[in-house]
């Protein structure tokens, strides 16, 4: 993946990055279940949110019954 320098993603780069399709990208988004931005009609990610997000649901799957604050 070819990455930026200021730490912000494409749905393009984002789906690259995760190695998920961008169909499923939309419908997380659309659910709030991923950090995100919308910038008209196009859709930006932080990368430093992304990977919290994704330690947050190893958390998760390893701890189900902790939350992060």
């Amino acid at each position: 993946m070819e990455t930026n320098n200021n730490g912000i993603l494409t749905i393009d780069e984002l789906s690259s990055y995760l190695k998920i399709s961008k169909s499923t990208l939309y419908k997380i988004v659309r659910e709030g279940k991923l950090p995100s931005q919308k910038i008209g009609k196009h859709w930006r990610f932080r990368k430093d949110a992304i990977d919290r997000w994704l330690e947050e649901i190893r958390i998760k799957e390893i701890h189900p019954r902790k939350s992060i604050k």
